[in-house]
């Protein structure tokens, strides 16, 4: 067991999974469904942050749905596009890491990204489009067919 100043990657790594299929699970999309295809959820997901009464929203509110669409932005990276969790070192952070996702873009190169960064860089564009937010991920990491021209 891991102490808890340490990365525990893999726990990470599942409770996003597990909260995810939950959300899948409570809009309506079932877990085969979603496993099959994390697009699936797109419609559900848009249909829910849009009726969210935002500006009523309490800083616990904000909080549960960064962490929902972190685990939505992370997971869709993953099953879509093969990234995988990884430990970051970040003396900033209270814990001196964060979590990140990794994958190679289609120029080869390997990428990093903080789904949170993506999921706070969203809310400062309101209303929250879940569309947006994945290829602003996807653009973050090259994985857009964009690029397969050497952009």
């Amino acid at each position: 067991m891991a102490k808890a100043s340490e990365p525990d990657l893999q726990g990470w790594a599942e409770e996003g999974r597990r909260n995810i299929v939950d959300v899948a699970d409570m809009l309506g999309v079932a877990p085969e469904v979603y496993t099959r295809d994390p697009m699936s959820l797109v419609p559900a997901l848009q249909a829910y942050v849009s009726r969210a009464p935002l500006s009523e929203f309490e800083q616990s509110d904000w909080i549960t749905l960064l962490s929902d669409l972190m685990s939505y932005v992370a997971d869709y990276l993953i099953q879509k596009h093969g990234a995988q969790w990884q430990v970051a070192d970040d003396p900033s952070a209270p814990r001196g890491y964060r979590y990140v996702v990794e994958a190679t873009g289609r120029d080869g190169v390997t990428r990093r990204i903080d789904p949170a960064d993506v999921v706070k860089k969203e809310f400062t564009s309101l209303p929250i489009e879940i569309p947006r937010m994945l290829a602003s991920a996807e653009l973050t990491l090259r994985l857009s067919a964009q690029f397969d021209d050497g952009e």
